[in-house]
């Protein structure tokens, strides 16, 4: 198969490009799935995201966990780094962030499921952890004894 017909209608993937100065669902490319009867994770890990704080203008510092089952449409990797980095200089709250890069994946593939994870770095001896999922479900609050898992607590 030809570059050409494995990357048709794809324009960043084996194209320079300069990233995005603002978020945007358009920025977002998808490809056909070519398994869409089977239900399968797919993860996207970006230990580098940044954002500015809306108040301070200071950055905020992530660990961004995607994981989504696609249906019809997959996300193409190199449009998503693009995304994600078109938040650089953006100053919204981490909760807003969240959820903004879930309604923008929704819109962009259709999902069967999916969930945006955020870590951000402690401010102020704080850390912030948002989660936003799709479809909308309530969720049952963990275990205490789970809360914090995988973390050390001071002793």
């Amino acid at each position: 198969m030809s570059k050409t017909k494995k990357s048709s209608g794809l324009t960043l993937l084996g194209h320079p490009a300069k990233f995005p100065e603002e978020p945007s669902v358009a920025i977002l490319e998808t490809f056909p799935n070519r398994n869409a009867g089977r239900d399968y994770l797919i993860t996207f890990e970006c230990m580098e995201f940044t954002s500015m704080c809306p108040v301070t203008g200071q950055p905020d510092f992530a660990h961004l966990r995607i994981e989504y089952v696609a249906d019809q449409l997959c996300i193409e990797t190199k449009s998503l780094k693009f995304y994600l980095a078109s938040f650089r200089n953006t100053r919204s709250f981490n909760e807003a962030i969240v959820n903004r890069i879930l309604d923008d994946l929704v819109a962009a593939c259709r999902p069967r499921y999916a969930l945006v994870h955020g870590e951000f770095s402690p401010r102020g001896g704080i850390s912030v952890t948002v989660d936003a999922e799709h479809p909308n479900r309530p969720r049952k609050r963990p275990p205490a004894a789970a809360l914090g898992k995988g973390r050390q607590r001071a002793t």
